[in-house]
């Protein structure tokens, strides 16, 4: 038996960033490994890309969102929670606790900030934004 290639209709194209990539997308990786021991700032890693999609590692370590305002996307967000414990705040004042395995979906221009992650150990979040 052959193998059998997806079509792909115009505008689907994607490519796979980030270190260590290169466009491979035949070697496995995993998204709790290659960790930095010290974070002095957030690690945000784009793992694919298309037009529509964004796919990312964010590692956070006692880190927030930047004091002075709300993240405001033009894009809806599914959040996962891999790893750690983080807090989330809305403008709205809804506040969320977070621990792995949690997951939701943030719509586009929903203002939201990062209010806490854990300082002892890594908080591994998995993004999508379509």
């Amino acid at each position: 038996m052959g193998v059998i290639k997806p079509r792909r209709q115009k505008g689907t194209e994607f490519r796979i960033v980030g270190a260590g990539h290169a466009g491979d997308n035949s070697t496995m990786k995993n998204l709790l490994k290659n960790i930095p021991v010290k974070l002095p700032e957030e690690l945000f890693e784009t793992l694919l890309q298309t037009e529509n999609i964004q796919i990312e590692r964010i590692v956070s370590k006692g880190h927030t969102s930047p004091a002075q305002g709300w993240y405001d996307q033009d894009k809806n967000e599914f959040v996962l929670l891999l790893e750690g414990a983080a807090r989330l705040e809305f403008e709205a004042g809804r506040v969320l606790s977070m621990v792995a395995g949690d997951y939701l979906e943030i719509p586009a221009h929903q203002k939201h900030r990062v209010a806490w992650t854990d300082e002892a150990r890594n908080t591994v979040w998995l993004a999508v934004h379509y």
